[in-house]
């Protein structure tokens, strides 16, 4: 019989561990990512500049990345263009490491990702969620040939960012459910191997005792983040990571900008997800339970009153979600709902959720 195979493009390179950092310059070199040593570190104004001063990298240079937006990361990759240099670090956060992706793309090098937190699942995905004049948009770019996550550098972070990437990896679970309705719905194909890197990423971390506090969870965190990733360059798309609950973060980013962040409203935007399900498709309720209580043992908001935002203004946002995702095949999309239905919708969500 003949031998069918699928080639599942991956990092090189996955450490996540204390002290893991340090070796940065090692995993450089022994995957031949850099042989001459003309790497670029780009950095954000968090923890960066202190690890990018402990790397132990003679020929690097750096550069600040104070913002997340499109013109941001335009301007560093031509500088990386015009370095001539063998790849490039992106060290920090969300934004920093999606900026660098964008600008690694412009420059034709590799990036390694090296987060100091867990906000989101950005940390090895072919995405970069860039801020531009309209809003914010999704950028197609190759995943990081390599990622390193500092479990002491993580701890170390402000613990609101860390529990955040907890909202977004869990928030899979909504995403698969609106991409196998999409499938029944619309005749879109479903990747069975992609479903399973998403699912199994979000059950990695949605009933485990412990919190942000335990190194174990961090590290679950971590590698759950980076499946998640994983689960995005399988599909071709961030399709299995982001679903209706990413519809309504988006919404809020655009109509109310600073409201919270990434992952936080991920959440928000699956809790509410499954609660339409219910609602509306007579779906089983436990795994909206199962999400809601993973959410608050974690401090994650759950309303929108957590996030300061008025059951009208979040009406809003719903109302607004399907059009920052065209094409995208949804429950918000299935359901369609005029505007008072929306807002009757979201006085009944509160009502059961803050039970």
């Amino acid at each position: 019989m003949p031998l069918l195979a699928r080639m599942v493009t991956s990092p090189l390179a996955i450490d996540v561990r204390r002290g893991a950092i340090t070796d940065l310059g090692r995993v450089l070199a022994d995957r031949r990512i850099a042989n001459e040593g003309r790497i670029a570190v780009a950095v954000g104004p968090g923890q960066g500049p202190q690890i990018a001063a402990d790397l132990n990298l003679p020929n690097c240079e750096v550069f600040q990345v104070t913002g997340g937006s499109v013109d941001e990361a335009s301007e560093l990759g031509r500088k990386l263009r015009s370095g001539a240099y063998e790849a490039v670090a992106g060290i920090g956060g969300g934004k920093t490491i999606d900026v660098t992706k964008f600008a690694a793309s412009m420059a034709g090098i590799p990036m390694v990702a090296v987060a100091t937190n867990l906000s989101h699942d950005g940390i090895a995905s072919p995405v970069s969620s860039l801020e531009h004049e309209s809003g914010k948009g999704s950028y197609g770019v190759p995943m990081p040939i390599a990622v390193v996550v500092d479990v002491d550098y993580v701890q170390a972070a402000p613990q609101r960012l860390v529990r955040s990437g907890i909202g977004d990896v869990v928030s899979n679970l909504s995403a698969i459910e609106d991409w196998q309705l999409a499938g029944t719905e619309q005749g879109e194909p479903v990747d069975g191997m992609a479903v399973t890197f998403a699912r199994v990423a979000a059950e990695a971390v949605l009933h485990r005792p412990d919190s942000v506090e335990s190194q174990d969870f961090l590290t679950a965190l971590a590698e759950a983040l980076v499946l998640s990733g994983m689960a995005m360059s399988v599909a071709g798309s961030s399709r299995p990571a982001s679903g209706a609950c990413h519809e309504v973060l988006h919404a809020i980013d655009q109509l109310y900008p600073g409201t919270s962040n990434h992952g936080e409203l991920a959440g928000i935007g699956a809790l509410y997800s499954y609660f339409l399900r219910a609602r509306h498709l007579g779906h089983d309720t436990p795994r909206m339970a199962d999400i809601r209580s993973c959410l608050r043992r974690h401090d994650l908001p759950v309303l929108p009153g957590d996030v300061g935002l008025s059951e009208e203004c979040f009406a809003r946002a719903i109302s607004l979600a399907p059009a920052t995702r065209p094409g995208r095949y949804t429950i918000l999309e299935h359901l369609d709902l005029p505007d008072d239905e929306i807002r009757r919708n979201v006085r009944e969500y509160v009502q059961t959720v803050d039970r």
